[in-house]
């Protein structure tokens, strides 16, 4: 079996790790793997090469974030070339980013199978790019991978029950394989204390692109961080906002730090008291750490999460509220499978290809 795997941002470079670590306890199977270039800082692309151990790209193709039709498009030609030239018997593909996308629709085009790994996330607002992407690929996937029993119940009301399979989460499986490496060393090095402090990640264009906004959530958490320490690895697009709105007084309190890598994200979780963020990955990933996460977003594909309140939805002028005043609840474990979604996903390609 050849299979052509499809990465570009972050949390695609976490889950082809743990997945091209099972491809390769497999003789016959050759993985080709392409990075569309589509996250291209160094914190957030290439570190994941050098600390997850994978193997670099067969084909980087260096396109970097622009309009979402451009970048799509200019994936859709060079993938659609790739395709053609190391014709794969399937495209594996991750998550809801434009590389997902334009993978999805090169391979159909050619009629290559397709699977999509975290198949069956919905959310709210549905014009989102990410959801477009997500719901497209869903349509159009040969085997759609479920990370959550919800995930499988959004497709089937959508009218896709064939070759659905809930695996868990691939997520999961990296966060348990690398928990024996994780980083610790911004304890010491910004002098934390172990539940006395909040970790923020904030990059969603409709948080930071509106200056009105930014400017709520920096107040609320330079207030947050009146009564206990809040560490912000800080995207580039938020920095360069944050100087555009002119709004680096809400950070005078602020323990500012340039982006970090997923070992180091994950051992400083592990520590923290809670999350603030608005990525996708993340809130997850806070989860796994058994830490809750305050959601900076209207709605999330992980809905599990927030219907259980092991982690919290917040508007943009209620984070310090849900940060000092929102319960812990209980830990509820076994959400996103057992830890071995990775080998599920290889064996059932393996025995249907």
């Amino acid at each position: 079996m050849k299979i052509l795997s499809i990465i570009g941002a972050r949390p695609q470079f976490v889950k082809e790790a743990v997945i091209q670590h099972v491809i390769n306890k497999h003789n016959d199977i050759e993985e080709i793997v392409v990075h569309t270039g589509q996250h291209y800082d160094e914190n957030m692309s290439g570190i994941f090469f050098d600390v997850l151990n994978m193997k670099k790209p067969n084909y980087n193709l260096g396109i970097v974030s622009s309009r979402h039709g451009e970048m799509t498009g200019k994936m859709l030609i060079e993938l659609e070339r790739i395709m053609i030239n190391e014709n794969p018997d399937i495209v594996l593909l991750y998550g809801d980013t434009n590389s997902t996308l334009a993978g999805a629709l090169a391979a159909s085009k050619l009629k290559i199978k397709i699977a999509h790994v975290e198949a069956g996330l919905r959310q709210e607002p549905k014009d989102m790019p990410e959801e477009t992407n997500r719901v497209l690929t869903d349509r159009i996937s040969s085997f759609l991978f479920a990370p959550s029993l919800l995930a499988v119940d959004n497709l089937k009301k959508e009218g896709i029950d064939n070759n659905v399979f809930f695996t868990g989460d691939v997520m999961y499986d990296i966060f348990l394989k690398t928990k024996p490496h994780f980083d610790y060393s911004l304890m010491d090095e910004l002098k934390l204390r172990e539940n006395q402090f909040v970790i923020m990640t904030l990059h969603r264009d409709f948080n930071v692109d509106d200056a009105q906004c930014l400017s709520k959530i920096l107040k609320d958490v330079n207030k947050i961080a009146k009564e206990v320490q809040v560490v912000f690895p800080i995207h580039p697009r938020t920095r360069k906002r944050i100087d555009e709105f002119k709004l680096n007084e809400y950070l005078s309190n602020v323990k500012v730090i340039d982006p970090i890598d997923y070992l180091k994200l994950m051992g400083t979780t592990e520590m923290c008291y809670k999350a603030v963020t608005d990525s996708g990955g993340y809130q997850k990933e806070a989860y796994f750490a058994g830490k809750q996460a305050v959601v900076v977003m209207p709605d999330t594909g992980w809905r599990e999460l927030t219907d259980l309140r092991l982690n919290v939805l917040s508007e943009a002028d209620m984070i310090y509220n849900n940060v000092m005043n929102s319960k812990m609840v209980p830990y509820v474990g076994s959400i996103y499978g057992e830890g071995n979604a990775s080998e599920k996903i290889i064996s059932i390609l393996n025995k249907n290809i």
